[in-house]
């Protein structure tokens, strides 16, 4: 990590180096996570980590108890699910309207942004796929013209990022949602508030098979913590 770096970038970058821990399982729910290791880990100062961890626990990953530290805060699988439909209904609502709002620059910006998917996922690259995924998705929530609903889902996303990077590590699943990408831009470019709502509410619901491979990911990631800890 550079030192020249702005301090607001650092905390950013820390940020997300500490979510994409929490959500690969190197920090199991309930692990303490010690502002002077991970000042030594990064060679910074604790003063970014703390703000890393602030950011954190606003966004419900990471919970801070008085005179105690920060701790990975623990979510049930029926707790997450149940935040993954309310964001397939959040997201729903924004591509609906922005099907009928979109205007000319934003549409070209989505169809930017899922390029920048495509030859991420040419690329073989899972990082850069997520961030191209997330601008996608910001594109959606600007397009749909209304303050209150881009502020609701966009803190809802935050909350859920970790494990939305989670899914996209399940095999094929990038592929599948490059996909569902494809059909999402096609029934906004077209104005079908319908079609919209119902192709990103099936790229965000985890059902199925999809959920089997999310459960199995995190029992795989609570195994493994469990040998490195005995």
């Amino acid at each position: 990590m550079t030192q020249t770096s702005s301090p607001q970038r650092r905390a950013e970058t820390l940020r997300e180096a500490l979510e994409n821990d929490i959500a690969t399982g190197v920090f199991p729910a309930g692990h303490r996570l010690d502002e002077v290791s991970l000042a030594t880990r990064f060679g910074v100062s604790r003063t970014p980590i703390r703000e890393a961890l602030i950011e954190l626990a606003a966004s419900g990953l990471v919970e801070i108890r008085p005179r105690r530290g920060a701790f990975v805060r623990e979510i049930s699988l029926p707790r997450l699910v149940e935040m993954f439909e309310v964001m397939a209904e959040l997201e729903a609502m924004c591509a609906r309207l922005a099907a009928r709002r979109i205007t000319p620059h934003q549409l070209q910006e989505l169809v930017l942004s899922h390029n920048a998917c495509k030859a991420a996922m040419a690329a073989g690259d899972p990082d850069a796929y997520y961030a191209a995924n997330q601008q996608f998705h910001d594109v959606i929530y600007a397009a749909s013209h209304n303050g209150f609903l881009i502020e609701q889902a966009t803190t809802l996303r935050d909350r859920l990022q970790a494990y939305r990077r989670l899914q996209l590590r399940a095999r094929n699943r990038v592929g599948s949602s490059l996909a569902e990408h494809d059909l999402i831009v096609e029934a906004i470019r077209a104005g079908d508030p319908q079609a919209a709502d119902t192709e990103i509410r099936n790229h965000i619901l985890i059902q199925g098979e999809r959920f089997n491979d999310f459960v199995a990911q995190i029992s795989a990631q609570d195994q493994a913590h469990g040998r490195s800890a005995g």
